[in-house]
């Protein structure tokens, strides 16, 4: 039991809670067995439904009554007190009690209450939110997606280096390379903040990470670059387009395979390769993003998702504690 990861979950953030969440905790816990869940939020409901799906000695409840809208604005998040579920299970892991925290609440309210319980990582100056990437070669670390909008060369190479550490520590046999989002490849291109973090990274001989150069739009998905880097305006832009196209495509392809007699044969024949390129840009199966640059790892998952869906988060959640991801950036720099 003392090798087991120990995850903070508010149970009570995200569309369909508790439900959803514990359902994601129960399916988790059934392909592998190496978490204790310390959960927050209604003790009542939780047991319910959890009850003889897990042995007991895997988790823990703790009871709270309140919890954090997802129509609340950052502040008023922060504000409706120490006893939220988001509140509760963030301070268990600032107090030591657990490994990561992991909501699928309020995006904002979560940075927040992150950022007022936990410090940051010595010469970091902003947190970044980070998540992970299909490409053709395998996956991709992007951030910043949101969490500042504004970024000075100080801010852009802190992510690169936070970037690699979290790449390595998921996936530790690889050294990443790391690319710039512009909007062109050539080095006089974009504005003055991404040409002097141009030439910072290019003087920078690091043993951690190569850096590529610039990379524009339409090569996030050639998986030249492993890491992708950008500020929290750009980077959201990017993933809502990214997202937004691939569910597109894969709704269209679903349609023209079966909206004829020919097409219906087809779907027939195809309908393995398609299941394969569906389950690929499933964005279940990447979901799970990371608050980076606090001294503590922080995972928001999406709170749209399935349990499924939320299964996977607590995947990327062990993956983070086992990788050493905190000591790594530390370490970094």
């Amino acid at each position: 039991m003392s090798e087991l990861i120990k995850i903070a979950v508010d149970a009570m953030g995200g569309d369909g809670s508790p439900k959803k969440i514990v359902d994601g905790i129960i399916h988790n816990h059934k392909s592998k067995k190496g978490n204790f869940f310390k959960i927050f939020g209604d003790k009542e409901k939780i047991s319910r439904l959890i009850y003889k799906k897990i042995d007991e000695s895997f988790y823990e409840i703790i009871h709270t009554v309140n919890s954090i809208k997802s129509t609340d604005s950052p502040l008023e998040g922060a504000k409706r007190g120490k006893d939220t579920s988001m509140w509760l299970a963030v301070e268990s892991v600032k107090n030591k009690e657990t490994d990561i925290v992991i909501s699928a609440g309020n995006t904002g309210a979560l940075l927040v209450v992150s950022k007022l319980n936990l410090k940051m990582i010595d010469n970091i100056d902003k947190p970044a939110l980070s998540a992970l990437w299909p490409n053709k070669k395998g996956m991709s670390v992007v951030l910043d997606l949101g969490a500042n909008i504004e970024c000075s060369s100080k801010n852009l190479l802190d992510f690169s280096i936070m970037g690699a550490s979290l790449y390595t520590s998921l996936y530790p046999n690889n050294k990443p390379n790391i690319g710039l989002l512009n909007i062109g490849s050539e080095e006089l291109k974009g504005n003055e903040i991404i040409k002097e973090t141009y030439q910072i990274l290019n003087e920078k001989n690091s043993k951690n990470f190569n850096f590529s150069g610039y990379i524009e739009g339409n090569h996030l998905m050639d998986g030249e670059v492993n890491v992708i880097v950008s500020d929290g305006f750009t980077g959201n832009v990017a993933l809502k387009t990214a997202e937004g196209t691939a569910n597109f495509i894969t709704s269209e392809l679903k349609t023209a395979m079966t909206s004829s007699i020919i097409g219906k044969i087809s779907s027939l024949l195809n309908i393995s390769n398609f299941k394969k390129f569906k389950k690929r840009l499933d964005p279940r199966l990447y979901n799970g993003a990371i608050f980076i640059g606090l001294d503590s790892p922080v995972v928001k998952s999406h709170g749209g998702t399935d349990f499924i869906g939320f299964s996977n988060s607590l995947d990327v959640c062990n993956r983070i504690v086992k990788g050493n991801l905190i000591e790594k950036i530390k370490q970094n720099i």
